[in-house]
């Protein structure tokens, strides 16, 4: 289209001028004067000739062969106006202008749609880049977490497999030594079976009937679960719980309550401790453990995230915390210092 007005443009400005040289032809002509060629190449501005009856060239400065019964014709890049107002006038029966700037401005006009183009172009693969990018990145990263979600999640059943199967081999006697690591191994895998059953099989989403439950009785029987798991680095867990009833079911306080103890555990250091408070509603457990950096706390709920790799562990635990705070309006709170502890609190709704 825009070729199109280029050309409509040139060919009238071509039939204009054709018209004024006629129009000087002519007066001159009637004013017995001849035709003044320099004067007329200033405000020509084309290539020009001026023929005869007999098409013979008069003046004019086009060497190129023109068929002057064409009005309108095409000369390798240029386009060739053929004008026949003169009439005779001063012997001039024909007028003939060729522009040169044309072909010219098409290939300006194709320079600047392929620039135009290129730059469009290159602002559309900018911006689907970035979008790609902003699309994959986030399933990208849930691979990766996942992808070491299965390697950690290998690693945590190996550890208490193979702990089995050195204490139950060939030449190894049952010892209450041996015992106490095959009860330790299978209330492990116990606690990752439930976990994992929990948060991929449906679990979490099948409906628990609550009840009133006596906290403070729950806790002291969950903390006898967790006495061989506390002997074995030396912890010393320590208690004091005032009685609290509170409406929840009761599988999930525990699930809540042993993932937390669990990692009070699993990152505390040797010798360390850990001390449980339950009053006015509100639970605390407390640990000396190696604690998180503070930029790292608002992510340790989201699911698959470690904040440490220095002990086992895969991610899921605290993210099960979290659901069920949620599902029962607890308000859990985390405070941590690295090196010195970390302290999870837990308000139950009165």
């Amino acid at each position: 289209m825009e070729s199109r007005l280029q050309y409509d443009l040139i060919t009238s400005n071509m039939q204009n001028v054709a018209s004024k040289v006629s129009s000087s032809i002519i007066y001159a002509h009637m004013a017995e004067m001849t035709i003044d060629t320099a004067k007329m190449a200033k405000f020509i501005k084309y290539d020009y000739a001026l023929y005869d009856r007999n098409h013979r060239k008069l003046i004019g400065n086009i060497e190129t062969p023109i068929d002057i019964s064409k009005k309108i014709q095409k000369i390798d890049d240029s386009f060739v106006l053929v004008d026949s107002t003169p009439r005779g006038h001063l012997g001039v029966h024909h007028i003939v202008i060729r522009e040169n700037i044309f072909h010219s401005r098409i290939e300006s006009l194709l320079e600047k749609l392929y620039f135009y183009f290129f730059v469009i172009y290159s602002i559309i693969a900018v911006i689907g880049y970035y979008l790609a990018s902003m699309f994959i990145s986030p399933i990208m990263n849930e691979r990766i977490k996942l992808n070491n979600f299965i390697k950690d999640t290998t690693h945590e059943l190996n550890t208490p497999i193979t702990a089995i199967l050195m204490s139950t081999g060939k030449g190894s006697p049952l010892t209450e030594k041996n015992m106490q690591r095959v009860n330790l191994s299978a209330k492990r895998i116990s606690e990752i079976y439930k976990d994992l059953v929990y948060l991929f099989l449906q679990d979490s989403s099948k409906q628990h009937k609550p009840t009133d439950l006596k906290v403070d009785e729950i806790i002291k029987e969950q903390l006898d679960y967790f006495e061989a798991f506390a002997t074995k680095k030396k912890l010393d867990i320590t208690a004091n719980l005032e009685p609290t009833i509170f409406k929840m079911d009761k599988e999930n306080f525990i699930r809540m309550f042993n993932n937390i103890v669990s990692n009070a555990i699993k990152y505390n250091k040797i010798e360390g401790s850990i001390h449980i408070e339950l009053k006015n509603n509100t639970l605390k457990i407390e640990d000396t453990g190696i604690g998180i950096k503070k930029e790292l706390l608002k992510d340790i709920f989201n699911r698959y995230y470690r904040a440490t790799k220095e002990q086992g562990g895969f991610g899921i635990g605290l993210n099960i915390v979290y659901y069920i705070c949620e599902a029962y309006d607890i308000k859990i709170a985390v405070e941590s210092e690295e090196n010195v502890g970390t302290t999870f609190t837990l308000t139950f709704k009165s």
